[in-house]
Parts: C-alpha cells; structure tokens; sequence
C-alpha cells in the first residue's frame, strides 16, 4: 500500500483527566446488568456522551492505513508509586515524572491499569489482558499507550505488581520497590494510532489512542490472578469506527 503522511489534532478543549475521575465517581457503573456498559449513558448527564459519541473506544483495529507516524519517544524511569484496587481494575499511580512526547507535545503518565480481556481487538481478534498507560499534557489532553498481552511465559516485571496486588475494592499498598514502566513496554515500539474516548464513564472522547504492534506475554497464572481478583471482566465492547481512519 502507498504511504501517505496524515496529521490529526487530537485535542480536549478544557478537560482534564482528575476532572473525568470525578465526574466518573458522581454515579455506580459497573460492566453487567443494569449499570453495564449498555446502560453508562444513562446513569448520569455526565456520561451521555457513552451513548451519543461517535468517536468512542475501544475499537476493533481494522483497515490500518498506512503511514509515516513519528517513533514515540519514551522518558519512562523507576520511581516511588502505589498499586490501587477501585473495584473497576488493577492501578498503578505514578509519582515521578514520567513522560512520553508525540508530535512534539508532551504528556506525563499518571497511572497505568488493566483489563482483561482485552479492550482494543485487532482484526476481531481479542487478547486475554490489555494494559492503558494514561498520559496528560498541561493542557488537559489526554494520551493512552495501549498493550496487549498473550498468554505466555511468565512477565517478571509485572510480577511486581502483582505481588502486591489488592484482593478488595478501594484498598491501595504502597509499592516498596520500582517498577518500570519502561520494562513493562515491549522493545519494539511500533504503533497503531487513532482518535477515541475514554473507555470508562464519562466516555471522553478526544483521547489520542497508541496501541503497540508488539505484544508482551503473561503465564496462566498472572491473568488468572487479575480475573479473581476483579471477580468479573472489566472490558468494555468494542465501539463503532464510525469512518475514524486507524494508521499503522
């Protein structure tokens, strides 16, 4: 297929991600029954846009079209953090600043956390766990890097976090030795780029999506452990396309 360069503003005009956990706190939602994905949008005004938006995610990776995206440069280092059980998923909050810069914008990670299955499919095919690193600028603009997991050989680095990971909703630990991000990433850092949403309430859309080509691996054991520990899968269905192009 031909390369073509194609350039996209991915911008939140006066949202920031503190203001998304609140407004995401205001209502219970869940991801079965009547607070399920089916019903977000009703369950507060401030998730109308899980209903109505046409640029939500997760989505099916489908139709890449090809171009000459910019490498992600990554300033990820260990540092002091916590791992948090909210009852929606498994988190690890940041502390130090860690940033990655696209298109010459910089965004700091706030936290990674996540969901199994995965969110994100590719091609209709789904992975057994999905991390989202969660990146903002100071303008509020939000970034996820997306990575999806095989079931595999063990994930030493994850491993860390897991060894501490929180059996009840709304308990945190602090975690006492660092974890990098940076070796959670595959090596090769490849990417499908496209514009979406927050794929929990309120659904913001506007949010650059990074999702690595490359996948890393997690035993039986690992996936297991995260699946009892959320007692229910925590993905939300893949969303319309609705015409948004996904570059590769």
């Amino acid at each position: 297929m031909k390369k073509r360069s194609l350039g996209f503003s991915f911008i939140i005009t006066g949202i920031c991600l503190a203001s998304s956990v609140l407004a995401a706190e205001k209502a219970q939602w869940g991801y079965s029954g009547p607070e399920g994905p089916e019903h977000w949008g009703e369950l507060d005004p401030q998730f109308t846009v899980c209903s109505t938006g046409k640029n939500q995610s997760p989505v099916d990776l489908t139709g890449m079209v090809e171009s000459e995206l910019p490498p992600i440069v990554f300033n990820y280092q260990s540092g002091d953090n916590e791992i948090l059980n909210n009852g929606h998923t498994i988190q690890v909050n940041y502390n130090l600043a860690n940033t990655i810069r696209v298109d010459g914008q910089e965004f700091e990670l706030k936290q990674f956390h996540f969901h199994s299955p995965s969110e994100n499919t590719i091609e209709g095919q789904s992975f057994p766990m999905e991390a989202h690193f969660v990146h903002i600028d100071k303008g509020g603009n939000i970034a996820v890097v997306a990575l999806l997991y095989k079931q595999g050989e063990p994930n030493v680095e994850l491993e860390k976090s897991w060894a501490l990971m929180p059996e009840n909703s709304g308990d945190k630990k602090a975690i006492p030795r660092s974890i990098s991000a940076n070796t959670l990433l595959p090596k090769i850092r490849d990417y499908y780029r496209f514009s979406g949403s927050l794929t929990t309430p309120p659904c913001t859309e506007g949010v650059l999506w990074l999702v690595m080509k490359n996948f890393n691996t997690a035993s039986k054991e690992q996936i297991e452990k995260f699946s009892h520990t959320m007692h229910h899968p925590n993905n939300r269905p893949v969303q319309p396309l609705n015409g948004r192009l996904v570059l590769k």
